[in-house]
């Protein structure tokens, strides 16, 4: 029974950092959009409200972000995005890598350094995944040379 729970509790921690990786180029519009939708909600908007706003604010975000990686022309202004995009990343690759170790680790000082290491990783796994969607050439240039 002991030997279930190791293995189900790897499978979670696995599943959990899985998701972390994947969603982490969605932090901003996340965070975003939930600020929006929690201002909406305080306003007044309802629960519906809120959700519609929230979501409305973060599909911009994300649009805004894209939009801005297709057309930007400078290498310094893609990196500028990019980075916007990278920082809520780390801090919630933060957040849940100290949740993680929290309950694992009983000294601080480590609990620190792995927090640490979750949040420069994922990082550098937004960072990667961003980069991969800004075009290798800008748009619209097959078409002057047509």
């Amino acid at each position: 029974m002991i030997v279930l729970s190791i293995l189900g509790s790897l499978a979670a921690i696995g599943v959990f950092c899985w998701l972390l990786f994947t969603l982490a180029v969605f932090a901003l519009p996340f965070f975003l959009g939930l600020t929006a939708g929690t201002s909406a909600y305080g306003s007044g908007t309802g629960w519906l409200g809120a959700v519609i706003v929230g979501l409305i604010a973060a599909g911009a975000t994300f649009g805004i972000g894209q939009l801005m990686l297709a057309l930007v022309r400078p290498l310094w202004l893609k990196l500028v995005v990019v980075l916007a995009f990278v920082a809520p990343a780390v801090v919630a690759g933060y957040a849940a890598t100290h949740g993680i170790v929290k309950n694992t680790m009983p000294s601080e000082t480590w609990q620190l350094v792995f927090s640490g290491v979750g949040a420069i990783t994922v990082g550098i796994v937004a960072f990667v995944r961003l980069t991969a969607l800004i075009p290798s050439e800008p748009p619209g240039r097959d078409i002057t040379r047509a």
